[in-house]
Parts: structure tokens; sequence; C-alpha cells
């Protein structure tokens, strides 16, 4: 029997390649948008509590999945600048969906951040369980979405959060990602007259969305193959990510090294920016992934462009 899935912010950053990342294996998706809904994409605002609830009804879903480059608000500026719009999104229209999907027995996959944790120079690497302290609101909207998931699947064991960092790969516009743009950055970096400065400061770990799909798609068939009494043993926190590390002006660097570009119209700032507060170090260890024997290999970063 196939399986089916249900994708909300399909048609964003991760949402696509989780969807291939299904099919490939074989499951029926079903996709949701909002703003880029099409014939094929159903439309769907996750807020509406009431649509949510209908559109469960309308399948028998296996597993549902939340994809912070679609449903949810991913960018730390627009959370500082829309707070409100921002818990709606991360927070009570997350607790709605775990309330709905446990309620349906539909395991829940909820995609959360690295920003949960405070990123403090010598505490990296993150396990699942250490401590958290968002350095800002995004990080803390996310990490209360963590929460209301595992508050509201508690009885049912099927909620599951999966925190990954910085992500790029594949876009429709290169602003999808926080990554990506940094090629229009190194372009920029070649008018006249341009000194673009560059964060040299904060630690990233970009990870491929092909592979964030994969390892999506692997604790899905692990954790519903695992049946009631065994996903009870299952930890319920999990992480994703790349090995490799860069700040955001070394990236640019390798950028324009590919591109054959100078770049001395940009210039690294090797200090903590200001603004909505980022943290130094947020790198997350994939132990418990290991030990539930899911493959966490990633593509190579430098290989992928």
């Amino acid at each position: 029997m196939t399986r089916k899935s249900l994708v909300t912010g399909a048609t964003g950053l991760l949402g696509r390649p989780v969807v291939l990342e299904f099919e490939r294996a074989g499951w029926e998706v079903v996709e949701t948008g909002f703003t880029r809904s099409t014939s094929t994409i159903r439309r769907l605002d996750i807020v509406d509590s009431s649509a949510v609830a209908a559109l469960l009804d309308e399948e028998k879903y296996e597993s549902c999945h939340v994809n912070p480059a679609g449903a949810a608000n991913r960018s730390p500026d627009k959370c500082d600048a829309d707070p409100e719009g921002a818990r709606a999104l991360n927070v009570e229209a997350t607790r709605n969906l775990a309330q709905a999907t446990a309620s349906r027995s539909i395991l829940l996959l909820y995609i959360s951040t690295d920003y949960v944790f405070p990123g403090k120079p010598g505490e990296a690497p993150y396990e699942s369980d250490a401590a958290t302290h968002p350095p800002n609101l995004y990080g803390q909207t996310k990490l209360d979405g963590e929460n209301a998931t595992l508050e509201q699947t508690k009885d049912t064991n099927l909620g599951v959060v999966l925190r990954v960092p910085v992500l790029y790969g594949s876009t429709i516009d290169h602003s999808e990602s926080a990554i990506n743009i940094l090629l229009d950055k190194v372009w920029q970096s070649q008018e006249k007259g341009a000194k673009i400065s560059m964060d040299d400061w904060a630690q990233r770990y970009p990870t491929n969305t092909e592979d964030v799909g994969r390892v999506c798609q692997d604790i899905a068939t692990k954790y519903l193959g695992a049946g009631n009494k065994g996903r009870a043993e299952l930890p319920k926190i999990l992480q994703f990510s790349s090995e490799d590390r860069y700040t955001k002006f070394e990236i640019c660097q390798l950028l324009a090294e590919i591109l054959d570009l100078p770049l001395e119209g940009m210039v690294g700032v090797k200090e903590a920016g200001t603004g909505v507060q980022r943290p130094y170090d947020t790198h997350l260890s994939t132990k418990a992934l290991k030990e539930l024997g899911i493959p966490v290999w990633t593509q190579e970063f430098k290989g992928w462009w």
C-alpha cells in the first residue's frame, strides 16, 4: 500500500526537495502552498485551523511535514518586524496542526532551527538535549513551535522535531536562501566604487536542501515502521547539519573564486553585527540520527556550486 504524505510549504526552498525525495521513495505526496499555489499545489493557510482540519480529513495521511522555507516564517529580521505574525505562524499554527495530526494518527515532522541555541563561543557542537536559549525572537518562536509539537503529540508519540542550520540549494530566486543570495552580493561587489560589508564573524554550516529532504524521508519511514510501542522509545528531537564550516565572507570568497571574479569590492567584518542578534556558532551534533542508523552524509559545499 502506497504511503501518503502532506507537505506544507511545498513550494518553498526546502519543501520542493522534500516532495521530490518522498516521491522518489514511492510515497504519494499532497503538496500545499499559499502564495505559490497552482492547479497541482493545494492552497493552504496553515494559520486557518478549520482549513487544515478539512484537508486532513479528505485523505488518509500517514505523515505531515512542516517546512520552514515555505509555511513558516524563517527570517530573524522579518520576525522582529512582525512578532505577532511570527508567533501566529511559527507557534499557534504549529500547535493547531500538531493537535490535528495527533488526533488523526498522523506523524508530524516539524522543521526547526539551530537558532534555538545561544551559540556562544566554545559551546558548540550542541547535542539535541543541550540546554536551549535562543538569541532572538525567531529562535524563540521556533523553540515554542517545538514545544507545541511535542506537547500536542506526547500521548501518541507522533511528533518529531528536526533542527537544521542555514540551507542552500536549487532556488526559484536567490533570495529564498541566505546562502544563495550571496551570489548576488558577489556580483554587486563588481560594481565601480562598491564597498560591501560582509559578516566574517559568525560560523555557519550551510546544508543542502536535497540532503535534508532525504533525511526527512528516512525519519518518516523509521518512525512509522517502529509502531506505537517502538516510537515511544525513539528520540523526539533530532538534528541534521553539514560539517562544512564558513563565515558569509568566506562563502563569498569561495563563490568569487568559482566565478573567477575579484572581490576587492567586499570587506569582511570580524565582529558581531548590529540589528537582530545572531549567534556565533550553533553547530548541531548529528549523534541522535547516527544512533538511529540514519545516514548523515551531505553534499560537499564547494562541489555543489
